[in-house]
């Protein structure tokens, strides 16, 4: 049996199934992505959450495995080389899994590199400032008379969703016909900034057909539904 004893992350939320990734997570737009990976991918997992309102991301063990307090991050028994991996950042792990499974990412270099080029437009782009545009809209935020910096990031938003829009223009998907993990990190985004953060109308999210198509299409997928409620909500 493979041992992961040495892994101070394990003493807190010990592995039942040590042969298998072990997530640390929660079903937010950032958890889900790693989540929903996972399922599409069929790779053998094992998750435990990590629950903001105890402070787990705070706590040693946690911080043993992602030093920045984020999830989510992985435990791999069987990384590259047959050596335990662990790993944090959503599109890292994004990344990861993709090559781990040989599913998700273009084999061709060309496409290959495209599709983490739009990983990386989700990470610096529209995970920052859908989530600022959350926080002012439905947090803290709107305790400010001073709206000023809520519709900054309303104005940025919607010139991503615009960008989105006109890429997605005859394409089923990100990458044309083919579901990647673009697609895996851009729309649990956009969903979050329409149902969690009811913002679909301070952003005109309507006007955009060719997201809102996608974003049908990305939240009917059997694996994305299963993605989206783990852990479980109810757990």
């Amino acid at each position: 049996m493979i041992d992961l004893s040495a892994f101070p992350v394990t003493r807190k939320w010990p592995a039942q199934h040590p042969d298998r990734i072990q997530l640390y997570s929660l079903p937010t737009p950032n958890g889900v992505k790693a989540s929903i990976a996972l399922e599409e991918t069929g790779v053998p997992y094992e998750v435990h959450r990590v629950a903001f309102d105890t402070n787990d991301q705070l706590s040693p063990e946690f911080l043993s495995l992602n030093p920045n307090n984020k999830i989510p991050a992985i435990l791999d028994p069987q990384g590259p080389g047959g050596k335990p991996l662990a790993l944090f950042e959503s599109g890292a792990i994004l990344l990861y899994l993709a090559e781990k499974s040989g599913q998700l990412l273009p084999q061709d270099a060309a496409g290959r590199y495209e599709t983490i080029q739009w990983v990386m437009f989700q990470m610096g782009g529209i995970g920052p400032m859908f989530g600022q545009l959350g926080f002012f809209h439905k947090f803290a935020g709107k305790d400010y008379e001073d709206k000023r910096p809520r519709d900054r990031y309303v104005a940025e938003s919607k010139r991503l969703l615009g960008v989105l829009d006109g890429h997605l223009r005859g394409r089923a998907w990100m990458m044309g016909d083919d579901y990647t993990i673009a697609d895996i990190a851009i729309f649990p985004w956009v969903r979050t900034v329409v149902g969690f953060y009811g913002a679909g109308d301070l952003v005109g999210f309507d006007d955009y057909k060719e997201v809102n198509r996608v974003l049908d299409a990305f939240a009917a997928r059997p694996a994305v539904v299963r993605g989206l409620d783990i852990p479980s909500r109810n757990a």
